[in-house]
């Protein structure tokens, strides 16, 4: 039987935070943002494993306490110079435990407010699928095309677009093989397997399982965290 795993790419800077640590390590409601992510995750007992990519020369980690979720934690110091790198470096340490044809649920550290019906509700429509899926909100606005002079140049037409969220869940071996070949430039796990031919399931959430991009977003994660189970 395939197991699941979760892997969090934790490596970037957070540059748009205009902060001096990175944004996985920004206070949200006593703890770092990070710690929240790791909760959601955990909360569901299919996950056996919850994998923590860092970049080499992280000096924060340290300084805060796992201990939470230390029989399920795995700590890597291989995170490479962008997300797709940090991914596929971390899946390639994964290889010496973890089959093949497991399930990895790839997930932004910045996305603190996963509600545990959706990522439930992705571990069984996904996992029932023979690609694979993602998270994902269908478009509700209108959307222009803006110029080269910031005035609209189009609307585009909203029907049958998707936003997409995290996690994103393949297997393995599929996943693996997808990021080498897309190389480093893509910015989600979806979008190589989809350069691969496959066409992964979209699994629909809600627009509380917000990616914490800019300081601003911090309090609506504080809002969303402290109503989440309402």
């Amino acid at each position: 039987m395939s197991r699941y795993f979760a892997l969090i790419p934790a490596a970037g800077t957070g540059s748009r935070m205009e902060s001096s640590s990175p944004k996985q390590y920004l206070p949200l409601l006593g703890r770092p943002l990070i710690a929240h992510t790791l909760t959601a995750l955990s909360r569901d007992p299919r996950i056996e494993r919850i994998v923590v990519v860092l970049s080499p020369d992280d000096a924060f980690w340290q300084s805060h306490d796992w201990s939470p979720w230390q029989d399920q934690l795995v700590v890597l110091r291989c995170g490479g110079a962008s997300r797709a790198e940090s991914v596929l470096n971390g899946l390639e340490a994964m290889g010496e435990w973890c089959a093949g044809d497991d399930w990895v649920l790839v997930h932004d550290a910045a996305r603190p407010c996963l509600p545990q019906s959706a990522l439930a509700r992705l571990i069984e429509e996904a996992g029932a699928d023979a690609v694979g899926g993602l998270l994902a909100v269908p478009v509700a606005d209108t959307l222009k095309r803006a110029d080269q002079h910031g005035r609209v140049a189009t609307t585009e037409p909203r029907a049958g677009l998707w936003q997409a969220q995290t996690p994103q869940m393949f297997r393995h071996g599929l996943l693996s093989e997808a990021l080498r070949t897309a190389g480093s430039d893509v910015t989600d796990d979806a979008s190589a397997i989809e350069m691969a031919g496959l066409h992964p399931l979209l699994v629909e959430a809600d627009s509380r399982n917000l990616k914490v991009t800019y300081p601003r977003d911090l309090h609506l994660a504080q809002l969303i965290l402290e109503h989440l189970d309402d």
